[in-house]
């Protein structure tokens, strides 16, 4: 009998093994965009400024409902860094980049940001983190509205904002606080769109209602269509598939109807402007609107040279260095450190309501702080206007560097804690989400607001319009308590 034969050892065979990238996918296209800016600008800050960019998405997209300090933040980035990215495209010099060295103020800036960022993270952090999406139970996910009333409101709200605008200027212990629930409108605007956007995106309803807003929001002194397109812009990333072309072509188009319509402004609101002072068109929003129909159309037809003109000149009012550039040239050689003054006297105007101090003086003009510390005799209150330089430029007067940092890191804590704490008292999702967009935009978008009004305009929208919030959730819940008791009563008698 033959011995069996020996059964040959299997070999295991091994799966090929998988190398992880050296480098993120994130990381590499952040070293190459940051490299780009730095080569085309030709210079480390730009480099810097996309990183400072990044962080600001990645540690600011918390919370539900909408990005808004994100947004929040890239718009104040923008105001501080739109000058070196628009002179490395076009190689165009802007005329702060001509007149003074406004580098120092760049990196001020950027570090304003930075220590805002820093404070709201903790902030938010400290007081227990945002709501997340699956802390929310359904019945707070629930409408709080129906679309009827929604849009009745809504309707109301674009009436007579204007009339309630008219109303503030007439009670002077309650104008600040009735200018802050004329944002209802916003707040009601964003609930449409962000209704608008779930759970498929309407886009024709979305473009025929912004189209409205933009339209009305040329109508005013100011560039009033700017929030409308802001709030659309929230509602569309917070349903933002990065895997579909669609939403890329529509922010995109987004992106670029904020930029055609500010540059357009800028072509046409010196001469619109001095058509309002005529009481035609202070009475009649119909003929303003034409009016402004008129310049545009006539703007469109302007030789490319003088349209690339305005395009820098919306450019130059956008990047705002270069009267907070001037200060730094002034200060401390011919002005010194104001040791905290300029802060001081904002918080004391903010614990000072006009409600129970009636004769608390006015708010001195912005224009008279860039006056003295710029050395530039800019327009002002005599002009109906105001020029402000800025948080960022009145701390470096006030503490210089590195302390002056300190105050927007204070600010940013608040902030967070507000942003964390305000969507759990009301229990409301919607509500919560749209008070939570317009508080948080008004109050953190602008670079070139002074601390007076920063301070004065965020508690203004916290007390006014997040109380007001609160009043409603609580209305509305009472209501549906109410409507539920009367539905079983109602079952309880039929079966009966």
């Amino acid at each position: 009998m033959d011995a069996p034969a020996s059964r040959a050892p299997s070999r295991r065979v091994r799966p090929p093994k998988a190398y992880a990238p050296l480098v993120p996918a994130w990381m590499a296209a952040m070293l190459l965009g940051s490299a780009a800016a730095w080569l085309l600008s030709q210079d480390w800050i730009a480099a810097l400024g996309i990183w400072v960019l990044w962080a600001g998405w990645r540690f600011l997209r918390v919370g539900i409902g909408s990005p808004v300090l994100a947004l929040a933040f890239t718009f104040q980035w923008v105001q501080v860094m739109a000058g070196v990215y628009y002179h490395a495209v076009t190689r165009s010099p802007l005329p702060a980049m001509d007149l003074l060295d406004y580098r120092p103020m760049l990196l001020i800036g950027l570090g304003c940001l930075v220590a805002l960022l820093i404070g709201l993270v903790f902030g938010i952090r400290w007081a227990g983190g945002a709501v997340s999406a699956d802390a929310v139970p359904e019945s707070a996910a629930a409408p709080a509205i129906g679309w009827r009333p929604l849009i009745a409101l809504y309707a109301l709200s674009v009436v007579g904002t204007g009339t309630l605008q008219e109303v503030a200027w007439e009670i002077p212990a309650f104008t600040q606080g009735i200018l802050a629930l004329s944002y209802t409108r916003l707040a009601l605007l964003f609930l449409i769109m962000r209704r608008l956007c779930r759970p498929r995106v309407r886009w024709g309803v979305i473009g025929l209602l912004l189209g409205l807003e933009v339209a009305l929001g040329f109508t005013g002194y100011f560039a009033g269509f700017r929030e409308p397109l802001m709030m659309a812009a929230m509602a569309l990333i917070g349903v933002f598939d990065p895997r579909r072309p669609r939403h890329w072509a529509v922010l995109g188009a987004l992106a670029a109807a904020m930029l055609v319509t500010g540059v357009l402004w800028m072509g046409i609101r010196g001469e619109y402007r001095q058509d309002l002072d005529t009481d035609v068109f202070t009475t009649s929003r119909e003929a303003r609107l034409q009016r402004v129909a008129g310049l545009a159309s006539r703007w469109a037809t302007r030789d490319p040279a003088e349209i690339a003109s305005d395009i820098e000149a919306f450019v130059d009012r956008l990047w705002a260095v270069y009267y907070p550039a001037l200060a730094l040239q002034r200060v401390p050689e011919v002005f010194p450190h104001e040791n905290g003054a300029i802060l001081g006297a904002a918080v004391k105007h903010l614990i000072t309501p006009r409600l129970l101090f009636p004769d608390k003086p006015e708010l001195e003009s912005d224009s008279e702080l860039v006056r003295k510390y710029s050395g530039v005799p800019v327009a002002g209150p005599e002009q109906n206007t105001s020029i402000a330089f800025g948080y960022a430029a009145e701390s470096y007067v006030d503490f210089g560097v590195p302390v002056m940092w300190v105050p927007v890191l204070l600010y940013g804590l608040l902030m967070g804690m507000a942003y964390a704490v305000l969507p759990r008292l009301i229990k409301s999702r919607e509500l919560g989400v749209a008070a939570v967009t317009v508080i948080f935009w008004l109050s953190l978008h602008l670079f070139e607001r002074s601390w007076v009004r920063t301070l004065g305009g965020t508690v203004t929208l916290l007390v006014y319009l997040g109380g007001a919030t609160l009043l409603a959730d609580r209305a509305l819940a009472w209501w549906q308590r109410a409507s539920a008791r009367m539905r079983g009563l109602r079952a309880s008698r039929r079966a009966a």
